[in-house]
């Protein structure tokens, strides 16, 4: 069988199965999935691989390829989801493999594998239970394989490296001579997994599976995909949200080079499709286009936080967490004090910008078909947006899921993957990659909600918290993507991190904390830590301010706080002890600290910085400690708490949304500053893994960034900052 290294065409019974690059991923899915005669593969020379249950699939020459039904978007999934799965099988990590199982697939097999959606840490630690039974499956049957050629007892049998052992007879077969007996075997059920004792694989450091791929360029995003007869296509949306086309000329721009169609996409967009992506985005630049504002053209970022301002003391709120009675704590108080923050809307920024390949067949006699190749958070989102926009059965839907260049909750969202597909709808037969401009990409995102905060505390006469009332105002990313989730006018998302199950400060006697929303026409979603970034931005904080007017250490008045919290407290002692928080610090550095809960972790930092006499801040060190229940891998945990950092000082730092004239001001990386090297401090990280429970690591360390520097420069300056980002504030000593 010849085989093309871009193009692999196997045809299987629910029409041709197209997938560019990676053989054992075609054969996996386009064989065991999809159900393709063995015998007519063997036919042409090619060894078939064999599936054993859902989750793996074993090759002749032992390979195993495990398969991954959520998204790689650099945070190590495909790795740890494989540890996983490897480890229960018992099988050896150097053969191991993954691929991403088809969203259509999924569907075809009355979704066998699950959800597909990646956010919300939740990668790994929603998979695990499903996952690990689907390895110690895999393994159990391979063991009765085994068993049944020896004629022996299955009990007689271990595992270990990919090699079955009858122990008595010293016997062995290795994992690849036994998998297509194994494939024929009835997939046992509730199967029992390891005990973390017994974990080979799971919690230990091992190669990222997509290293060497990117290390070697052989990595393909979306973004690199190239097909014959392929265009290109850029969009132009309408600036202010909300607005609509009214016209635009199409005749000022055919002349152009390679220009070849010039579209309206549905009411509110207009794609330029050419031969390259740089004709399409130059020719868009001289498109004459009238857009209708819908009455949002006067909008500025003074009159929305005007709005949130107001919310601030409105009597209407929506309740996420109360305890007690504040309103008598502060009748009662010997001291009150109140603090207002805010944090502005922030973009997801990506590297790679949103884009789609999509190819619309014609077929009058079975029915269009389409095809896309898309980097998705959730594949399944995609191939159903793929389906409402060719007017397509689901069935007739195929997704070639890629590696993401970036996510952070953006490409949740299919906007892009609907555009893509009703361009090509319009040029039926050839494939469209639509690129979105750095600056559409800016300019026309979900982005996270911007809000206000004011909090009011109050202590007794010896300095002991009694009550604090936490009001937010803001935009309700619920209201925005999903209003039937609202229930009493309740976004349970804006209390993340701040109602009973998380917070950290239950034996405070008196809490509320409630919201007013306050929504915009600005369009809102999910941003990498959401709003467990801002919540404790605004608690962990003011907390420390507290612990300023009562005179008492920022460690210890936590510690007061927690009560019957003992995973926040260790995690806090654990980052304290780690940073030598009672030793003292070489002039001109100063510490701060916090803690929270988030995605099912206990995360805390503290933080090392320098404020020059200019005011010229200098973040020395972190040490961030997570305590997720159980680690995967060591090494990608270290990782992602960098990454999330790198994310989180880039906000504190540097980023914002604004609006003039209904319009995002900021259209690219000069206008929208991001952390850089030159920012970033040492980070140490402390894993302190409890035990029983599965928690992320993607996202709960960001929200502990912002506030342990911002604590820090109150240690240096005797200044709080309280409006972000820092890049305008005076640092000076007060």
């Amino acid at each position: 069988m010849k085989l093309n290294r871009r193009h692999f065409i196997v045809s299987a019974g629910a029409g041709a199965f197209t997938l560019g690059w990676k053989l054992p991923h075609a054969l996996a899915q386009g064989v065991a999935a999809q159900g393709v005669a063995a015998q007519g593969v063997a036919a042409q020379g090619v060894a078939v691989p064999a599936e054993i249950g859902i989750w793996a699939v074993v090759h002749p020459d032992d390979t195993v390829m495990v398969r991954i039904a959520r998204s790689e978007m650099g945070q190590g999934t495909m790795t740890g989801l494989a540890q996983l799965v490897a480890d229960e099988m018992d099988a050896d990590w150097v053969h191991v493999r993954a691929e991403y199982v088809a969203p259509e697939v999924n569907l075809a097999r009355k979704r066998a594998w699950g959800d597909m959606s990646t956010g919300g840490s939740r990668g790994i630690r929603a998979s695990v239970e499903y996952v690990r039974q689907g390895g110690a499956a895999a393994r159990a049957m391979l063991i009765q394989a085994a068993a049944a050629k020896w004629g022996v007892p299955a009990s007689e049998c271990t595992t270990a490296a990919s090699v079955v052992t009858h122990t008595p007879s010293k016997r062995t077969l290795r994992y690849g001579e036994l998998a297509e007996a194994a494939s024929k075997l009835p997939v046992p059920s509730n199967v029992a997994v390891k005990n973390p004792a017994d974990w080979k694989i799971i919690g230990k450091g091992v190669k990222r599976l997509d290293t060497v791929d990117k290390l070697n360029g052989r990595q393909i995003y979306a973004i690199d995909v190239q097909l014959p007869d392929m265009l290109n296509a850029t969009i132009a949306q309408s600036p202010v949200f909300g607005g609509k086309l009214v016209s635009f000329d199409a005749k000022a721009i055919a002349a152009m080079p390679g220009v070849r169609h010039v579209l309206a996409v549905g009411d509110n967009a207009v794609a330029v499709v050419a031969d390259k992506f740089y004709q399409a985005k130059t020719a868009m630049a001289k498109l004459p286009i009238v857009w209708d504002e819908a009455g949002n053209g006067e909008v500025t970022s003074a009159m929305i936080a005007k709005a949130l301002a107001e919310g601030l003391d409105a009597k209407e709120a929506g309740v996420g967490l109360k305890q007690g009675d504040v309103a008598v704590a502060f009748a009662a108080a010997a001291k009150k004090i109140e603090a207002v923050y805010s944090a502005p809307f922030l973009n997801h920024a990506t590297l790679e910008p949103m884009n789609c390949t999509a190819m619309v067949t014609v077929d009058p006699a079975r029915g269009d078909r389409v095809e896309i190749w898309v980097p998705s958070q959730n594949g399944e989102a995609s191939l159903a947006a793929a389906a409402e926009a060719g007017g397509v059965k689901l069935s007739d839907v195929k997704v070639n899921k890629l590696s993401l260049g970036g996510g952070f909750g953006r490409r949740g969202q299919q906007d892009y993957t609907r555009q893509a597909v009703l361009v090509a709808k319009q040029v039926p037969g050839r494939p469209i990659k639509l690129i979105w401009t750095r600056e559409e990409d800016m300019q026309h995102g979900y982005y996270r909600p911007i809000t206000q905060c004011k909090l009011t505390g109050s202590m007794d006469a010896a300095g002991n918290v009694t009550g604090i009332h936490m009001r937010i105002s803001g935009q309700s990313i619920l209201a925005y993507l999903n209003p039937a989730a609202i229930k009493d006018g309740i976004d349970p998302v804006q209390f993340q991190s701040m109602n009973p199950a998380e917070f950290g400060y239950m034996a405070v006697p008196n809490l509320l904390v409630d919201h007013a929303m306050r929504n915009t026409h600005v369009p809102v979603g999910f941003w990498r830590g959401v709003n467990t970034n801002q919540n404790t931005i605004y608690m962990e904080c003011f907390i420390d301010e507290m612990a300023a007017a009562a005179g008492k250490d920022p460690l210890e008045f936590r510690r007061a706080m927690m009560g019957k919290n003992p995973k926040h407290l260790a995690i806090l002692n654990a980052v304290a002890e780690k940073a030598g928080w009672d030793k003292p610090l070489a002039p001109g550095v100063y510490r701060g600290l916090c803690q929270n809960y988030g995605y099912g972790s206990y995360v805390a930092a503290v933080a090392e910085v320098t404020v020059s006499p200019k005011g010229e801040l200098k973040i020395l060190r972190i040490v961030a400690g997570t305590d997720p229940g159980y680690v995967v891998n060591p090494d990608q945990v270290d990782a992602q708490v960098d990454g999330s950092f790198a994310f989180g000082l880039g906000a504190l730092l540097y980023s914002e949304i604004t609006l003039d004239k209904g319009r995002v001001v900021e259209g690219n990386f000069d206008s929208y500053q991001v952390a850089r090297m030159s920012d970033m401090p040492r980070v140490e990280t402390i894993h302190r893994p409890s035990g029983g429970f599965w928690g992320g690591v993607g996202e709960p360390t960001i929200a502990v960034a912002a506030p342990a520097v911002l604590n820090a420069i109150f240690a240096a300056t005797g200044k709080r900052i309280r409006s972000l980002p820092i890049k305008d504030q005076d640092l000076r000593k007060a």
